[in-house]
């Protein structure tokens, strides 16, 4: 038993028990500095927790509004309501200015280090600090661009105007192409899927933009030196014909050659492609396409552009139209009757010599159907020819919507109806990453897959193909490639008799309404072709190579109201991107088409 005595254990001294209770205090003590200290902390987490959570509800109601007032911004710049838009930009301002300002202060910054949320946090801000920036540096000076000098007035560009505008261009793309860049530069990976999919949208709608401000500054300028600044210029302008198709666009039937000296445009001759004629021996074509379209290209100035690179088509028929006592020109332009139909809705109606006037909505049918019905061989080629000379001089003569003169053209470029080679290289590197060059590019932001169009009927029944084409993307591979399969549809929607002989051509699938049609699919760049089926069965591809592009040729029959399915399997570059594009020959009705993404190869 223990000992204690009054309370204090045997052998403690009065000393000890003191010393022993102060002990007792001081940890009880501790143990309350503690638990204070806890509580102070915690609080403080929770309430910068609160804090960070209040503020990104604020940015983000911010955020909503700003994007609402750049979709009304955009309308009202197309509605050409320069007064109502300025209001929408000072009001977009202020709704941007204010998401920033919720997303930088100590509290949010703070915030961005921690474990979890911390990358979704950034990524907020980042999101934030892009549209502020666009809203300041950006879209001012596109509201102070002078619409109308991008457009002749009385025959002519006024190129001290044009020159003028380059500079709010160039300060424009400027602003743009960085916050695209920074973008770029955000992890998306380990964001929430709300971030993540609203970064994606911006970095969509930011190519989108850099693109069009991109080529915006180029044109604005490269227009002064190849309208005449520095001295006369001369262009060939050819038509290209969709009702036979080449890869391009359509067959090259009537050319005109254009000169421009200082800002003003005018035609200067006007012929056809039979009246250059055959070229034995050939001119030199590149090795790979001459041993994919053999030396036709070099041969024929309806062949050139079985080769879908129009640089090389637009060199061939230059120096073909020199070859046989034409002029050296600058450079080659390239439409077809869709793009003329885009103009002819911002000019009006145009009168055509030896034809029907041309409307907006009927071009197309009267050039590429009614013509077959109503007149000869001869007339054709002459009335094509005049036709594209009646729209390019009402264009330049005519005063028209700058709006809707600028959309025909960005709509007509997107679809790569719109080409244009420049024999200055100087100039022609300045185009390079642009849909104006009709080339695919050398390097892939996305995997990017080609699918050109040559009749092989001997022809005119292109007017009555609807192409389509679905590309999904498909499984990620350890060596870093990403699968693709394409699925491309093409129906007839010829009639099964009544057509004109020369719409019927040659005939050589046999049955004369039958279209037979020479398919190309390209590979993105440094990808490959895996496989082909043709209405699900196995189909053996020829090919070759175009570049860093693998090439796979088919031909495909298809009879009046049919409709025939290629399904090719591809493989990409070192390139996992969840996305794909399309790349594809202008037809005389527009494709159908989709890609269907997937999933980062990163999660």
């Amino acid at each position: 038993m223990a000992c204690v005595r009054f309370g204090v254990e045997c052998g403690v001294t009065e000393k000890g028990v003191s010393d022993r209770r102060r002990s007792r205090r001081r940890r009880r003590a501790k143990i309350r500095r503690a638990l204070l200290g806890s509580l102070v902390v915690g609080s403080l987490v929770l309430l910068g927790v609160g804090w960070v959570a209040f503020r990104g509800w604020q940015a983000r109601a911010h955020l909503v509004n700003a994007a609402g007032l750049a979709r009304e911004l955009s309308a009202d710049v197309i509605s050409g309501d320069v007064d109502r838009a300025q209001r929408t930009l000072a009001a977009l301002q202020e709704q941007s200015a204010k998401a920033r300002s919720a997303t930088g202060d100590p509290g949010w910054r703070l915030g961005e280090r921690a474990p979890w949320a911390g990358d979704d946090l950034s990524a907020v801000r980042q999101i934030a600090v892009a549209v502020d920036e666009l809203a300041r540096g950006a879209f001012p000076s596109l509201l102070r661009t002078d619409l109308a000098s991008l457009v002749p007035r009385g025959g002519r560009l006024d190129l001290d105007r044009l020159t003028a505008v380059s500079g709010e261009l160039t300060a424009a793309d400027r602003v743009v192409q960085e916050v695209r860049s920074r973008l770029a530069a955000v992890p998306q990976e380990s964001l929430v899927s709300q971030i993540r999919v609203a970064l994606a949208a911006l970095r969509t709608e930011m190519d989108r933009l850099a693109g069009l401000t991109g080529a915006a500054e180029r044109g604005a300028k490269l227009l002064p030196p190849l309208l005449g600044a520095d001295g006369p210029r001369s262009y060939l302008l050819l038509s290209q014909n969709p009702a036979e198709l080449r890869a391009t666009g359509g067959m090259i039937g009537a050319y005109a050659v254009v000169r421009a000296e200082d800002g003003r445009i005018r035609m200067v001759e006007q012929g056809t492609s039979v009246k250059i004629g055959r070229f034995v021996p050939p001119l030199p074509v590149p090795k790979q396409a001459r041993a994919l379209w053999s030396d036709l290209p070099g041969m024929y100035p309806a062949d050139v552009n079985l080769t879908p690179h129009f640089p090389t088509a637009a060199a061939l028929y230059r120096e073909m139209y020199r070859r046989r006592g034409g002029s050296t020109v600058d450079g080659v332009l390239a439409v077809d009757p869709v793009v003329l139909s885009y103009l002819l809705t911002a000019i009006g109606p145009v009168t055509v010599a030896g034809g029907p006037a041309l409307t907006g909505d009927g071009a197309v049918r009267t050039l590429l159907s009614d013509a077959y019905r109503d007149l000869d061989d001869e007339q054709q080629d002459g009335y094509f020819a005049a036709s594209a000379a009646a729209v390019f001089n009402a264009l330049f003569t005519r005063n028209v919507d700058p709006r809707v003169l600028l959309s025909a053209f960005d709509r007509s470029i997107t679809e790569g109806r719109l080409l244009f080679w420049s024999a200055r290289s100087e100039e022609q590197k300045m185009l390079d990453d642009s849909r104006l060059t009709g080339a695919l590019p050398l390097k892939d932001a996305v995997p990017t897959v080609g699918i050109f169009l040559n009749d092989g009927s001997g022809a005119k029944l292109g007017y009555y193909l609807r192409p389509g084409a679905t590309l999904t993307v498909g499984a990620c591979r350890a060596d870093g490639r990403r699968e693709l399969r394409l699925r491309f549809t093409l129906h007839s929607v010829a009639p099964s008799s009544g057509l004109s002989k020369s719409v019927l051509g040659l005939g050589l699938a046999g049955d004369p309404y039958t279209i037979r049609t020479l398919v190309s699919v390209y590979s993105p760049a440094g990808g490959s072709v895996l496989d082909g089926r043709l209405d699900g069965r196995t189909l053996g591809l020829g090919g070759g190579f175009d570049g860093p592009r693998q090439v796979a040729l088919a031909t495909v029959e298809v009879r009046p109201g049919r409709t025939r399915t290629l399904d090719v399997g591809l493989l990409t570059g070192k390139n996992p991107a969840d996305s794909a594009a399309l790349r594809l020959t202008p037809t005389a009705t527009p494709w159908t088409t989709q890609v269907v993404t997937a999933p980062s190869c990163a999660q």
